[in-house]
């Protein structure tokens, strides 16, 4: 297939695909899929090996935030009976830390529920980090907080934040439609203030809202244009209470022609399977592997994740290894280039260091590399719509871990 070696070639060179080559895979026909797989698994090997670094979610606080966003069961005015609670004390999330880097991940993404931290939040979620990283030397530290105001990010990265996260979640065009009180360049501004601070910088999406193609294109394209260390894909999870409830739109297939897609367009940056993996891709979870080098163990914010063992077993059933903590996430050249973001253990993100990150000088050269010449793609051949089945059975609000007395799933 003409197209999926033209992007393998542009994978293996950095090179950036037309939006009309990446409208293409996401046509692709299910007869074509394991092609598809095939050749998106070709450029990850070449960046990322057989490696999947593994992720543990905590969440600081949760629920009652004043946002809108439609996705979200933590929203204002949700009804999702989902556990709410106020901010965790540091050794109460340093606790909770430690049982996913038990499990072998070696990044702890620190959330809290809001539309920005103030900056009292920011002394407690620095005193969280301080916390953690007495007790974990080597582990990575990324904060989800919310839209940052000038010099938060510098003072989480002063504490010993290395990333920071702030998802774009969908194009700009269509951001509008699933929130409203805060805008797209709000969360752009967030992901440059996180890059200009030298933290590794973590932006994702959302797929499964109602978003046409062409929407889930133009939000990789803007994300590769910010250039991330790592990117989320999150497949919904419709919770109950929640306005998208009702949005069921994803098959295992679909989700792996994303996947698929967001490695051709960011072909040497960390791709992680985020929220809804397991509703969604199901037992196609191994295949998903092929595509990304990151997941997350155990719980997420508000639902639950597959048991942790279960995660470890599938890793090492499918031929692949957990990314180990002395080992550097990110290909030698981004590593270079970016001062070594994301990759704390040999270079001192977090630390204080000079990193250049937000910095992408040099002409010719676009975000993940060099721009390349484009080619005009191949007519993608669409398959049939298939319909996606709602399964709420596989949606379970989480009810253990941080802010309960139960052992948290790892």
């Amino acid at each position: 297939m003409d197209l999926l070696n033209t992007l393998v070639d542009k994978g293996l060179r950095r090179e950036l695909p037309t939006r009309d080559e990446a409208l293409a895979v996401l046509a692709t026909s299910d007869e074509e899929l394991l092609d598809v797989v095939a050749a998106a698994g070709k450029v990850r090997r070449q960046w990322f090996g057989r490696r999947v670094k593994l992720n543990y979610l905590v969440n600081l606080k949760s629920g009652l935030c004043p946002e809108d966003c439609s996705y979200c069961s933590q929203r204002l005015g949700s009804k999702a009976e989902i556990l709410k609670y106020t901010w965790l004390k540091p050794d109460q999330a340093s606790q909770a830390a430690a049982a996913g880097l038990a499990g072998g991940a070696k990044r702890v993404c620190l959330v809290a529920s809001g539309r920005g931290p103030t900056d009292r939040d920011v002394d407690r979620v620095s005193d969280t980090i301080r916390a953690i990283k007495d007790r974990h030397e080597d582990v990575e530290v990324c904060a989800c907080l919310g839209l940052l105001s000038d010099g938060q990010a510098d003072r989480l990265r002063e504490a010993g934040a290395d990333a920071y996260n702030h998802n774009l979640n969908t194009s700009e065009k269509t951001y509008g439609d699933i929130t409203t009180t805060h805008t797209y360049a709000d969360r752009v501004d967030t992901v440059r203030k996180a890059h200009a601070a030298g933290l590794s910088a973590c932006s994702g999406l959302i797929a499964g809202m109602g978003e046409s193609d062409e929407d889930l294109v133009d939000v990789v394209l803007a994300l590769r244009a910010l250039d991330p260390d790592s990117v989320p894909v999150n497949f919904l999870i419709p919770m109950e209470g929640t306005p998208l409830a009702k949005e069921w739109h994803l098959t295992p297939q679909r989700c792996l022609r994303i996947l698929a897609m967001v490695r051709f367009v960011c072909p040497d940056v960390e791709v992680r399977i985020a929220g809804g993996r397991e509703v969604h891709l199901r037992t196609m979870q191994p295949l998903a592997l092929h595509l990304a080098n990151s997941i997350f163990l155990g719980d997420y914010l508000t639902s639950e994740g597959q048991a942790g063992k279960v995660d470890l077993d599938m890793i090492a059933d499918a031929g692949f290894e957990v990314e180990g903590s002395g080992e550097v996430t990110l290909p030698e050249h981004r590593v270079t280039a970016h001062g070594g973001c994301g990759s704390h253990a040999e270079t001192g993100c977090g630390s204080g260091a000079e990193t250049g990150c937000g910095s992408h000088e040099g002409a010719g050269r676009g975000p993940c590399g060099p721009a390349g010449e484009e080619r005009a793609p191949e007519e993608p051949v669409s398959g049939p719509t298939r319909v996606s089945e709602a399964r709420t059975d596989l949606v379970a609000v989480r009810r253990r871990g941080a802010g309960t007395d139960l052992a948290p799933n790892a």
